[in-house]
């Protein structure tokens, strides 16, 4: 789509949320460690899953145990690891894993093929692996060339490029199964998605949301499948904000008017 899009606008009722994390609902760190969803955009989170029967679902490439950390004290729907790793609303765990061997023996081989790369790193997830070099940006060709090798001598895994990190995980896993995994499912189906991302792997989640009439919202610069576009985190956390807000608007308006029938009854 082109560069220029419009920002999206403030929802009503009857929509399903899924948010990416990292660039998403929360400022991209050096380190993936430093990452944090402040605690006002966690409130607002919370709201927004009352206020939707509980439809409301993180979808990233990390693991949900870190989601979970991160998101802590709230517990919602999750998919890690661009939905190798689910967790549906009713808290049954759905996983897709690699081989236990197999990643024995790729984690020996990323580990010392990153070793002479100072400044990148590793991060082993159970079936996926993520080689980060935002501290070693001069290593970007390296580090292409190694998952690409790896990926040639691996057949069931698939390389997806992201900010400053390249990642291997099972072929055929994307955001955009994930999302479409949740929307079969209550309290998901019967409405209609929205999709934020930041990154080169959501959109697999555009693609999907778009087919299904929903709402894509990319967040930040670059060229995109998104509808809707918002400028940064900061952006993401306003729209937020206003969501919940006209909601619970809409909600108050509706109560108001619901006594005013009713008293409207009883005096007839």
């Amino acid at each position: 789509m082109a560069d220029q899009l419009a920002v999206p606008p403030v929802l009503s009722a009857n929509y399903a949320y899924f948010f990416d994390l990292d660039g998403t609902l929360a400022e991209i760190k050096p380190r993936p460690d430093q990452v944090f969803i402040p605690t006002g955009v966690l409130t607002l989170l919370k709201r927004l899953a009352e206020m939707n029967q509980g439809a409301v679902a993180l979808v990233s490439g990390r693991s949900m145990k870190e989601l979970d950390a991160i998101a802590s004290p709230l517990h919602f729907p999750l998919a890690g690891v661009h939905g190798a790793q689910r967790r549906d609303f009713q808290d049954k765990t759905h996983e897709i894993a690699l081989p236990e061997e197999q990643v024995k023996q790729m984690e020996l081989e990323l580990i010392a093929a990153l070793d002479p790369l100072k400044g990148t790193e590793l991060e082993a997830k159970g079936m996926a692996f993520a080689l980060h070099y935002r501290q070693a940006v001069h290593h970007e060709e390296a580090i292409f060339a190694l998952a690409k090798a790896m990926e040639e001598k691996y057949p069931n895994l698939a390389l997806q490029p992201g900010k400053c990190v390249v990642e291997l995980k099972p072929r055929g896993i994307n955001k955009g199964a994930a999302v479409e995994a949740f929307m079969q499912e209550p309290p998901f189906c019967g409405r209609k998605p929205v999709f934020l991302g930041d990154d080169l792997t959501d959109e697999a989640g555009f693609k999907v949301v778009n087919r299904l009439d929903g709402v894509s919202v990319k967040v930040g610069i670059g060229a995109t499948q998104a509808q809707y576009r918002l400028e940064s985190v900061a952006d993401v956390h306003q729209w937020l904000e206003n969501i919940t807000d006209h909601q619970q608007q809409e909600e108050m308006a509706l109560t108001n008017r619901r006594d005013g029938y009713e008293s409207l009854s009883r005096s007839i």
